[in-house]
């Protein structure tokens, strides 16, 4: 991936497949892009993949956010030479976002995947308390406290070393400002469920059971109770950053439930798919 710019942008892998479904993954509250590291090997089988990106010092709400995020998807539609279908991918806070952008441009996309999204937020009273404190705490308690809190991140035994060192990076590259912020919105978030009944895209929901920091596989079931047309899939082992884990394989897991479109799946044979083969 390329570095983040002073604006919000899209990152690319090395590899682009611009023949390929578009797939636009929307990060965590670091923004950084850059944790989808261990599935864009997989993801690149069927897939031309752009990650969102969002500079360390912004401090633009929803509606400015999910504006544009749109317009960054549509610039990338215009660039297609012919029709492509487009996923829309939201982990944790960009699960939050990913909510907002499909509830505001559901015409743009053919699929969603939610990543344990934190639509659950208020409904951890303690994260509540511990951001409120968190302004109030000098720069140097900050960047300790935010260690402090990876365990709550994710499940340290099922991640590779240099993985568990792209999440603590990508964890202090946030500002204090820029941290309270962001928690700020995700304690102001909110979607009506007739807005979500009008997506009526395939959407798949990943739920980790093992989530130590938000309730997960609660915000799963209700979720699912009120989009019209999911498909839930449960962790059960995996912590809140399940897409860091060394055993959790995002393509495998939208190929076995069927969440790819047939023409994704480069296992069809290439008279099915209307793809060859590729090297």
């Amino acid at each position: 991936m390329q570095e983040v710019k002073s604006q919000i942008c899209f990152l690319t892998p090395r590899r682009l497949n611009p023949h390929h479904s578009l797939f636009v993954f929307l990060p965590g509250m670091d923004g950084t892009g850059q944790l989808l590291r261990s599935q864009t090997s997989g993801l690149e089988t069927s897939f031309d993949i752009r990650c969102l990106a969002i500079p360390p010092d912004d401090l633009t709400n929803w509606d400015v956010l999910a504006t544009k995020v749109i317009n960054l998807i549509q610039e990338e539609i215009a660039k297609q030479e012919q029709p492509r279908a487009v996923y829309l991918c939201g982990e944790s806070f960009g699960g939050c976002l990913a909510l907002r952008v499909a509830t505001q441009a559901p015409h743009l996309f053919d699929r969603f995947v939610l990543v344990n999204p934190a639509s659950s937020f208020k409904r951890r009273p303690w994260i509540q308390w511990g951001s409120s404190l968190t302004r109030w705490l000098p720069e140097t308690w900050y960047q300790i406290s935010s260690v402090g809190l990876l365990p709550f991140l994710a499940s340290f035994g099922r991640i590779l070393p240099e993985d568990r060192q792209a999440l603590l990076t990508a964890v202090q590259s946030v500002p204090q400002k820029t941290s309270i912020w962001r928690l700020s919105l995700l304690n102001e978030f909110d979607i009506a469920d007739d807005q979500l009944r009008c997506l009526t895209q395939p959407v798949l929901l990943l739920a980790s059971a093992a989530d130590r920091l938000l309730p997960s596989l609660a915000e799963a079931e209700r979720l699912a109770a009120v989009l019209p047309n999911v498909t839930t899939v449960v962790l059960p082992d995996s912590g809140h950053a399940c897409l860091l884990e060394a055993n959790v394989n995002l393509y495998e897991i939208m190929r076995q439930h069927n969440f790819l479109m047939y023409q994704d799946d480069l296992t069809l044979p290439a008279s099915i798919s209307g793809l060859g083969v590729q090297s």
